[in-house]
């Protein structure tokens, strides 16, 4: 697929996917033309990427890493400094926090949505 398709696909600007590719994070085949052609996992690996860097993670850091979340059962880092394993930490325990606030908030909207139906349904009775 073309950049614009792997774009609307993952709704990553193109100029973003460009610097992905410039990072090292995906990659692309160059067609005949110049184009860039992507193949179809690079629409997960897109995905992964953007999750990570909303995560919080830099770019070195992820680029480092997704050679695991690929085959998780391979993981082989033999340049795992402990400045990287006490980022690595620091940014799980920082994902853990997140997670627990956004299913605070997740549950609070739940609730809120639920008791807002129950009202709207008893009115229209």
């Amino acid at each position: 697929m073309r950049i614009g398709e792997l774009s609307e696909r993952t709704d990553t600007p193109r100029r973003l996917l460009r610097y992905y590719e410039e990072q090292g994070l995906i990659i692309s085949e160059r067609c005949t033309n110049g184009y860039r052609s992507y193949d179809e996992p690079m629409v997960d690996r897109v995905l992964q990427v953007r999750g990570l860097l909303d995560a919080g993670l830099p770019t070195r850091i992820i680029k480092q890493i997704l050679p695991c979340l690929d085959k998780p059962r391979a993981i082989h880092f033999p340049d795992a400094t402990p400045e990287m394993i006490s980022t690595l930490e620091l940014e799980r325990d920082r994902m853990t926090t997140r997670i627990g606030c956004l299913t605070r908030n997740r549950n609070a909207v739940s609730e809120y949505l639920d008791a807002v139906l129950t009202l709207r349904d008893a009115g229209e009775r």
